[in-house]
């Protein structure tokens, strides 16, 4: 081999002084000590001024300094001028790290290891972006070469396995992590490190469905030596013992985690596994045996509900109503505010639904009926309220909102103190329709409790969905940072989803869709950061040995975009730019609306900008005077050019943007009807027909009968039937062949709705669908009304946003009988405020919830002054 001399480039050869000097920068570096590291680029420069390495390294630092555009010119300077060499390319790829391009930076790890194959740090950081990827493959050979340097690093053995799990290979990584075990020496008492090893062995091993293997190796280890997590011991345990059939050894294990911990319901139902019953599906063979074991667990754990919650989901008839009497009275008594949340899940059951109620309506007149004999002074009248607070819940669950507002105004009038009564009349009345007074109700919760940061947060979604966006801006002002640019600013940058997805939809309704839009995009924001927050821990959690740890993150990491709050988002968003597609004046409209700034808006961003002033001015002495301040390789957050979202909406790529919104969702596979509708729409107006298909097929796998999957099913025939050319081949052929599968080709549209409106005359969203596709094909006016009315057939079961959908159809197809359909609407929900005409809605929405908030405090407090025990 030729010496090494020979192979490096000249412009890279450094004198001995200039050579331990840049050995320093690298070190300043890395103990970010950067003045001085700046100092020591510039001596070697000084005599070297083409060295490309130094130059990259002095580039590198200036970005951390805040000087991050000329830091990145430095650094294509010197990459220009030294090409093949590692540090070049590892500086560059940690350039683009940091502006989160994984790809590219794995690209320029890719390289810098062709010129430097064994460098442990290129080598972590590449299977670290491999790991952020999943690039499973590369991710292993990653960690094959680091083992194969430092096989004496216990992390490099557990990462190797980790990969292998990673990639579904969990036979190598079970044989890895066997090899790894049978060369540890000298093992030190309570090491966590091997405690989370031999846990995280144990769970491949059951992974594997190696269960009798796994209980073997658990026992083998299970001394308090060596596993330090108990409860996971006695979890692994009690599992694995279920597995492999012992199952006296399983039904102890159990009992002792029921023991431990006698609220968690997993641990029932492991027991019950161990008597063949399946709490998920219990047998009538099986019930009374189950109720007999949850009785006996209930005596011996007297003050665990959880025992007698699970009878509730096990029982039935006679033996369901003596215990729900038991269970419900007792919590009663106690005073349970969420009584009824726990008793939700029960019905779905009519005859439960029926006998709860029952109940709760007997113990209630008992309770009203004045108590006669010595015993009378005893009773609790709180028992009173809390009844009247379940039953209330319970009919307004049910439809029946009249009879619930009648029951919480019974509750207030009985102790008018209580915020839970107001936020509860709050819900009954936005259930109703009527989302100006379920505001009120709210607000008069918080005035109760003014310190209470969930009824203030609380008031201020209501008044969010009631369209008052200055008012719920004050109210999120009471607790947000004095000096920030808005109250919303602030809870945007805590990344708070209720407040985003609420704004967002709050401004979608009042017809300001740029804000709407910008609201949804700072969801997205939200998602992608905390993608990207996984990164530091691929390699941190393999030096700590959070192994389990570790794998549930990247389980969550991977389904992450299936949260609620993502999926409300990309659909608010994309239905957006469905309607500017279709209407697009709707991007250059001018919006009357009231949800620009306050007052108190501008003044605080006023005061948050002199604020900033200052604290720029202070960071920036201190950065002079240290001159070794870390800024971070991050970009600095761009600025906002688009305050309004005026550009965001009138963007010519807002479907593109919608569905890479949707993507995330698409590849999750989701069982979200809604989700394949809206792709469907996003994908037919952008011409990928074959795309819309499958999107068709998604939602109909999930539910065939769903009213806006008959309306879509409809327009793609239409708009396949409209095409002046042919779909080219052979996308085109496949579209043509697996169309008919949606609807028969025999079959006409006006058969095929008037088959689906039959099959569905009960359903107010069926109704609705079954009139907009009317319109769709064009039929009379009068088809349209007459369908639609259909609505207030006396079988039909009402709904309010479904009725108030159809409200806003109605206007939008100019019927005549506008007028007759609010009156009837108005009849149908009595409470509602949705279906007012503008003047009357203008009269209810000045009742309170749009004055200024001092005011109406005022007013409140003012009214309440001479009430006993009222909390300020």
């Amino acid at each position: 081999m030729a010496p090494q001399a020979l192979t490096v480039p000249k412009n890279r050869i450094l004198a001995s002084r200039e050579a331990t000097l840049f050995k320093e920068l690298l070190t300043l570096y890395e103990t970010r000590q950067l003045k001085k590291g700046i100092k020591a680029a510039d001596a070697i420069l000084k005599k070297y001024p083409e060295h490309g390495e130094t130059i990259c390294m002095k580039g590198l630092i200036m970005t951390h300094q805040g000087k991050r555009d000329e830091g990145i010119e430095l650094v294509k300077k010197g990459m220009r001028l030294d090409i093949t060499s590692h540090i070049v390319w590892h500086v560059f790829g940690l350039i683009q790290k940091g502006e989160k391009k994984y790809e590219e930076a794995l690209k320029s790890y890719t390289q810098a290891l062709k010129f430097d194959k064994d460098n442990m740090n290129i080598l972590r950081d590449a299977a670290s972006l491999q790991a952020q990827l999943r690039l499973y493959d590369g991710l292993i050979e990653s960690r094959h070469i680091l083992l194969r340097l430092r096989p004496q690093v216990r992390g490099n053995w557990v990462a190797l396995a980790v990969a292998y799990h990673l990639s579904g290979n969990l036979t190598e990584a079970e044989n890895v992590l066997t090899k790894y075990e049978s060369i540890l020496k000298n093992i030190p008492a309570h090491d966590v490190e091997t405690s989370e090893t031999v846990l995280y062995h144990v769970q491949v091993l059951e992974l594997l469905g190696e269960s009798e293997k796994a209980l073997q190796f658990l026992e083998s280890n299970a001394s308090d030596d060596v596993i330090v997590d108990k409860t996971a011991l006695r979890e692994y345990r009690a599992r694995l013992l279920s597995k492999t059939g012992q199952t006296d050894a399983a039904e102890s294990a159990w009992l002792a985690l029921i023991h431990q911990n006698p609220e968690y319901h997993e641990y029932y139902r492991g027991y019950m596994s161990t008597k063949d019953i399946d709490l998920a599906t219990v047998t009538d063979a099986d019930r009374a045996r189950a109720l007999d074991l949850l009785k006996d667990l209930s005596s011996q754990l007297p003050k665990a509900t959880a025992p007698r919650r699970i009878a509730l989901d096990v029982a039935s008839g006679p033996e369901f109503v003596a215990l729900a009497r038991s269970y419900v009275i007792s919590a009663l008594t106690k005073g349970v505010p969420s009584l009824f949340t726990d008793l939700k899940s029960l019905y779905g059951d009519k005859e439960k639904r029926k006998a709860i109620e029952e109940i709760v309506e007997i113990f209630r007149q008992e309770q009203a009926q004045p108590p006669a004999g010595p015993s009378s002074s005893e009773q609790d009248p709180t028992v009173y309220l809390w009844t009247l607070y379940f039953l209330a819940q319970h009919h307004s669950f049910l439809g029946n909102h009249q009879l619930a507002v009648q029951l919480i105004d019974l509750a207030i009038e009985h102790t008018p103190t209580l915020p839970e009564l107001y936020t509860a009349r709050g819900r009954v009345l936005k259930r109703a329709g009527d989302p100006w007074g379920a505001a009120r109700a709210v607000d008069d919760a918080r005035l109760l409790d003014g310190q209470d940061r969930f009824l203030n947060t609380k008031c201020a979604k209501y008044r969010l969905r009631a369209g008052t966006i200055d008012e719920a801006m004050d109210i999120f002002g009471l607790f947000t940072k004095k000096d920030a640019a808005s109250p919303g600013a602030d809870l945007e940058d805590m990344q708070s989803l209720l407040y985003l997805n609420e704004a967002g939809d709050a401004y979608a309704r009042i017809g300001n869709l740029g804000m709407a839009l910008k609201k949804y995009a700072a969801v997205q924001k939200v998602f992608d950061e905390m993608y990207d927050d996984q990164f530091d821990f691929h390699g941190y959690s393999m030096r700590k040995f959070n192994l389990n740890i570790y794998m549930s993150m990247i389980a969550w990491a991977d389904k992450l975009r299936t949260h609620p709050g993502y999926i409300a988002a990309a659909l608010g968003a994309s239905r957006i730019a469905v309607r500017v597609h279709d209407d697009p004046s709707l991007a250059t409209r001018v919006n009357e609306i009231d949800g620009s700034l306050s007052a108190a808006e501008k003044k605080a961003k006023a005061k948050a900008k002199r604020a900033a002033e200052k604290v720029k001015e202070a960071a920036k002495q201190a950065t002079s005077a240290s001159g070794n301040e870390d800024k971070g390789l991050e970009p600095p957050l761009p600025k906002d050019e688009d305050p309004d979202g005026s550009k965001l909406l009138a963007s010519p790529d807002a479907l593109e943007r919608a569905a890479k919104f949707l993507h995330p969702l698409v590849v999750s596979d989701t069982k979200n009807v809604d989700v394949w509708i809206t792709v469907y729409d996003v994908a037919v107006r952008r011409r990928k027909y074959l795309q819309a298909l499958k999107a068709l097929n998604h939602a109909r796998a999930i539910d065939p009968e769903h009213a806006e999957l008959h309306v879509r099913l409809v327009d793609y025939r239409l708009r396949l039937s409209s095409l002046e050319e042919p779909l080219p081949p052979p996308a085109g052929l496949l579209v043509v062949s697996c169309s008919s599968d949606l609807i028969p080709d025999g079959t006409s549209l006006e058969t095929y709705n008037s088959n689906f409106l039959q099959r569905h005359s009960t359903s107010p969203t069926a109704i609705l669908a079954a009139s907009r596709v009317y319109r769709a094909m064009k039929s009379p006016q009068d088809v349209v009304d007459s369908t639609l009315f259909a609505l207030f057939n006396p079988d039909v079961r009402p709904d309010v946003q479904t009725y108030y959908d159809a409200l806003e159809f109605v206007q939008s197809v100019n019927s005549p009988r506008v007028y007759e359909f609010r009156q009837k609407c108005q009849a149908t929900f009595p409470l509602s405020t949705l279906f007012l005409v503008p003047d009357e809605l203008a009269k209810v929405r000045s009742k309170g919830v749009v004055g200024d908030l001092t005011a109406h405090d005022a007013e409140k407090e003012e009214a309440d002054a001479d009430k006993p025990g009222l909390s300020q």
